[in-house]
């Protein structure tokens, strides 16, 4: 670290933003194998949540390589400098007073924990979107894990390159069971339990 940076204060307290947007900032990360439903779940939630007033922002995995992170592969270091700078984006969302929603495959047990760590354990949670290998690979329509089996796609998470599961996530998702509308309320449920939000979503 340069010892010429400084870090400055906000001139807005976090009171003052929970005041004006009336709930609190978090940052909600989505874990799972490609396919497993991060994505749809975060963006379903999203909608809630905005149609109820919050202020929301969703970082998907494939969205944020377009540009961000468009210098990185997906070896072990690239996949641990993805998920770092992604978690630093979320942290300065959640500072501004959005309620962060991640999408990220984020395949390394120890990056979440990091993650954990950085923004705090009451403000980030944990979501594991637990699906079969074999579901993901039917739901995939862009065939990437064909190509990922025939050896055309390296380091892919679940064939040729390990996937960790989260030991303790703050909330399991079984999306080869469960709706996505039903995903969508539990994690709703857990924001209200963290005093993030407040309401339901009985109109979804």
């Amino acid at each position: 670290m340069d010892r010429n940076l400084y870090w400055h204060l906000p001139g807005v307290s976090q009171a003052e933003r929970v005041q004006r947007n009336r709930h609190r900032a978090g940052v909600v990360w989505f874990t799972g194998l490609s396919n497993a439903g991060k994505s749809t779940i975060a963006h379903a939630l999203e909608r809630v949540l905005f149609d109820q007033g919050c202020h929301t922002f969703v970082f998907d995995g494939d969205n944020v390589r377009h540009g961000l992170c468009a210098d990185l592969g997906f070896s072990a270091d690239d996949r641990h400098e993805n998920i770092r700078r992604i978690g630093e984006m979320a942290r300065l969302f959640m500072e501004a007073g959005v309620i962060s929603l991640a999408a990220f495959i984020s395949p390394y047990r120890a990056d979440r924990d990091r993650l954990r760590d950085r923004i705090g354990r009451e403000r980030f949670m944990e979501i594991y979107c637990r699906c079969s290998i074999a579901v993901c690979e039917n739901r995939d329509q862009k065939g990437i894990y064909r190509k990922a089996r025939a050896g055309e796609i390296r380091d892919f998470t679940g064939i040729s390159a390990p996937y960790e599961e989260p030991v303790a996530p703050d909330l399991v998702l079984d999306t080869e069971v469960d709706s996505v509308n039903a995903c969508v309320d539990r994690v709703h449920t857990l924001l209200q339990t963290r005093g993030i939000v407040t309401g339901s979503t009985a109109h979804i």
